[in-house]
């Protein structure tokens, strides 16, 4: 399974901030301090210069990252794409790996995972500029829920660092509501990077019902084993049980033939 990206919406890795130039001007060197003090204020001050040219190389890298990742998305979109038609044409494919999913199952209701039961396929766009967020879509089949044929979700990380989100308002069916029951909120990120680069794992995870069934049936199978091979051992003892018997009349028998002779 691929593993977890970043999110885009988490606070990124604060830049380490370099000693305050104010402070490093209170500490320049003074000819009248003692050669050990005066030796560790230079290297103070040679520390801040490297650690300044380590910063600036860290933000070019972050860059060519971000160039490298959106020039790579573009790239993957239509391989996506095909992939969602493969997965259309597998029934259940979305809920079942939502259910299977550790995480978003315990996020599930029962009527979340019969509404899911109608998802067609997901789609994840990363905004242009990835570090301001992505876009989840999710298409559906006519249902007894709601009357939208796409729900969307957008996750967005504000100039200030803090994570916000707006969705698709949902027509929901009378009666039908299941905003209090849902927890929509917390899927986008696990949906996004634990599920949308490969969610194929999460389909295949065995049915636990069917391993408990097979695991049962092993036992059963075990058990009459051990019974089988309980019947052997106590004929094999009934068998040596009587031989030693015939062994004994033998004995006794030649002993008094002796005696007549």
């Amino acid at each position: 399974m691929a593993p977890k990206r970043q999110s885009a919406l988490l606070p990124q890795s604060k830049k380490p901030k370099s000693v305050p130039a104010s402070r490093l001007e209170d500490k320049s060197v003074s000819p009248s301090l003692p050669k050990g003090e005066k030796e560790q204020q230079e290297a103070i001050e040679h520390i801040d210069e490297v650690q300044n040219k380590i910063d600036r190389l860290t933000e070019q890298v972050s860059e060519e990252n971000l160039k490298v990742e959106q020039k790579y998305n573009k790239l993957r979109q239509p391989i996506f794409q095909k992939r969602s038609e493969l997965i259309a044409e597998i029934p259940n494919f979305g809920v079942t790996t939502f259910v299977n999913h550790p995480q978003v199952s315990t996020l599930l209701g029962e009527e979340d995972e019969e509404a899911l039961r109608y998802l067609t396929r997901v789609e994840v766009t990363e905004f242009e500029d990835i570090k301001s967020g992505y876009r989840i879509d999710f298409y559906f089949d006519e249902n007894p829920y709601f009357e939208n044929k796409v729900l969307s979700k957008e996750f967005h990380l504000n100039e200030s660092g803090e994570p916000s989100s707006k969705s698709t308002e949902i027509k929901w069916k009378s009666g039908k509501d299941l905003t209090k029951c849902s927890s929509a909120d917390e899927l986008g990120e696990v949906i996004r990077d634990g599920i949308w680069p490969n969610p194929l794992p999460y389909y295949l995870v065995p049915d636990m019902d069917d391993e408990e069934e097979e695991a049962e049936d092993d036992d059963d199978d075990d058990d009459e084993e051990e019974e089988g091979l309980e019947d052997i051992d106590e004929e094999g003892d009934e068998e040596e049980g009587e031989e030693d018997e015939d062994d004994d009349e033998g004995e006794e028998g030649e002993k008094d033939e002796g005696k007549d002779d």
